[in-house]
C-alpha cells in the first residue's frame, strides 16, 4: 500500500468508533474527478458506473484501514475495449486523479505509450526502453494504447515478448505504486489474452467503452465548438446531423475524433467562404457561426465519399 495510506494502519480506530462515509467522500476530492468526468465525456453510461464502482471499492478499503482491518492490496491493472474516439484516454486521465487522491499512487500522472515507445528493434534494445517507460510511469498509471501489437507470434525475431515479461514483473511486484491500463479493439485484446494468460491474470478490471450514438456525436460536436467560441446555425445543424449518419456508415470512422476532424474541416471551409468576399463587414456572429453550407462541403455528401485523405487516425 502507498505510504500515504500507512498513518491510518498504525493508529487505528476503536472497533466502536464511528466514520462519516460522505465527509470521507468529500475530504478525497474524488467528486470533483467524477464531475468532471460527466462534463469531458457524453454518454458512456456503463463506463461511469464502473469508475464509480472502483473508486467506492477503494474509498471503503481506506475506512477499513483506519479500523486496522487487514486485507490484500487491491488489484487496479485495468483493460479498457473499444473503438477509436469513444474515450479511453480520458477516462484512464481521470482514474490517475481517482487513484491518487485516495493515496494509492504517489504522483496521479498519466504515461501514454505505444509498442513503439515499448519495445526494440535489435536485441538488447528492448529491455532498457521498457523500463525505461516504467520508470516514468511509477508513481501514477501507465497506458498502453493498441496493447496486442506488443505480442506478435508470427514473427519469430520479434521482441515484443520480452517486453511483456519485463511489463508483467513489474505489474505483480510494484502494484503499490503503478497501475497498468491497457487499451484496444475487444476482440484483438481477447485474442492477446488468450496468448497471454499471466497478463489477463493481472488485470482485474475490464471496461468495455460502446460507441456513441448520434444524438451523443451531436451533442459531443456543439460542446467541442462552444470550447472554440463557435456555434452552429440551424441549417447547419441539421446537416451536422445528416453528416454523422452518413460518416457513421463508412470506412476507419472514430466516433468523437472523426467529429472533431470533421469540425475542423468545417472551421476552414468557414473561414475559406467569409474570406472569398474581403469586401464584407463581418459581425461577431459572423466570425462565430457555422454555416450549413460549411458542413455540406464535406465530401461525405457527395457519393458517400470520405472528407479528407486519410479520414482520421486508428489509435486510442
Amino acid at each position: 500500500m502507498n505510504n500515504a495510506l500507512s498513518p491510518h494502519a498504525e493508529t487505528s480506530l476503536a472497533d466502536d468508533a464511528v466514520v462519516d462515509l460522505e465527509a470521507e467522500f468529500r475530504s478525497s476530492n474524488i467528486h470533483e474527478v467524477m464531475d468532471k468526468l460527466d462534463r469531458d465525456l457524453v454518454g458512456l453510461a456503463p463506463v461511469k458506473t464502473r469508475i464509480r464502482e472502483i473508486a467506492a471499492l477503494l474509498l471503503v478499503d481506506r475506512l477499513r484501514q483506519k479500523f486496522g482491518i487487514s486485507s490484500a492490496q487491491p488489484t487496479l491493472h485495468m483493460n479498457f475495449t473499444g473503438n477509436p474516439g469513444t474515450g479511453k484516454t480520458t477516462v484512464a486521465l481521470r482514474m490517475a486523479e481517482i487513484l491518487h487522491r485516495l493515496g494509492y499512487v504517489r504522483e496521479g500522472h498519466l504515461v501514454s505509450v505505444t509498442r513503439d515507445d515499448l519495445v526494440g528493434q535489435y536485441v538488447g534494445h528492448t529491455a532498457p526502453k521498457t523500463r525505461e517507460i516504467i520508470k516514468r510511469a511509477m508513481g501514477g498509471v501507465l497506458f498502453i494504447d493498441e496493447a496486442y501489437y506488443l505480442y506478435k507470434p508470427e514473427n519469430e525475431r520479434d521482441y515484443g515478448q520480452e517486453s511483456i515479461e519485463i511489463l508483467l514483473q513489474f505489474m505483480e511486484n510494484n502494484r503499490d505504486d503503478l497501475v497498468v491500463i491497457l487499451a484496444g479493439y475487444k476482440a484483438k485484446m481477447d485474442r492477446f489474452f488468450d496468448s497471454n494468460p499471466g497478463m489477463r491474470s493481472r488485470i482485474a478490471h475490464h471496461i468495455d467503452f460502446p460507441d456513441y450514438s448520434a444524438t451523443e456525436l451531436k451533442s459531443i460536436a456543439e460542446i467541442m465548438l462552444e470550447g472554440q467560441n463557435y456555434r452552429l446555425s440551424e441549417g447547419a445543424g441539421i446537416a451536422l446531423e445528416e453528416y454523422i449518419a452518413r460518416r457513421k456508415t463508412l470506412p476507419h470512422f472514430s466516433n468523437a475524433r472523426s467529429i472533431r476532424n470533421a469540425l475542423d474541416r468545417a472551421r476552414l471551409r468557414q473561414a475559406n467562404r467569409l474570406f472569398a468576399d474581403r469586401t464584407q463587414k463581418l459581425t461577431r456572429l459572423d466570425l462565430i457561426t457555422i454555416e450549413e453550407p460549411d458542413i455540406r462541403g464535406s465530401r461525405v455528401f457527395l457519393e458517400g465519399r470520405l472528407d479528407g485523405d486519410p479520414v482520421d487516425g486508428t489509435s486510442v
